[in-house]
């Protein structure tokens, strides 16, 4: 049996493109809601997944109506065949029914898969070159090696309050408890280099 999913983001959009050509495909029943793919609670989804039987086909018009991501899609492609279900998607022209078309699916999934790990790679390769060029990534520190200087001084002396110091500096309690530990002759020989 075949059953469809349709979705669109908002109110302002139709469904009946999408409908219709699930009709046209040979749906028996159609699962159709408003939501934006954003949402992580789709319920007429949820809802459709559970009324598929073994050797049902689930068909959408597109890919993009039924999954956020990649990853997302995969796993749903994952349950489906666990169940012994397929899927169609009318507008890519893929049917995991098939050998051809499961070739398909996993060859894209492949390739997002690749391209993710490149990215990691790279981003990995340009930290290593930044931090041997001395460059730290991250937020800039708040605090300047005078005002660390300063907060080791006041933070020793019995009158000093701390809250009067979180205002002061504009830190946490945790911060000021932190840099008053610090060792910071290492932050002056940085300095020198």
């Amino acid at each position: 049996m075949k059953i469809g999913y349709a979705r669109v983001s908002t109110d302002d959009q139709k469904l009946d493109l999408q409908q219709d050509a699930l009709i046209e495909k040979g749906c028996e029943k159609i699962y159709s809601e408003h939501i934006s793919s954003g949402k992580s609670d789709r319920p007429e989804l949820v809802s459709c997944l559970k009324s598929l039987r073994p050797h049902d086909i689930l068909v959408v018009w597109r890919l993009d109506r039924l999954g956020r991501s990649l990853k997302e899609l995969i796993d749903i492609v994952n349950q489906l065949d666990a169940m012994q279900c397929g899927l169609i998607s009318i507008k890519e022209n893929i049917d995991t029914t098939s050998p051809t078309g499961r070739l398909v699916f996993h060859l894209f999934a492949s390739l997002a898969q690749f391209e993710r790990e490149l990215i990691q790679e790279r981003t990995k390769a340009g930290l290593a070159a930044a931090r041997s060029r001395g460059k730290v990534g991250g937020r800039p520190e708040k605090l300047t090696l005078a005002d660390k200087t300063m907060i080791q001084s006041l933070i020793t002396h019995p009158e000093t309050k701390i809250s009067d110091l979180v205002e002061r500096f504009g830190v946490s309690r945790n911060t000021l408890y932190r840099i008053a530990k610090e060792d910071l002759s290492k932050h002056a020989e940085k300095r020198k280099k």
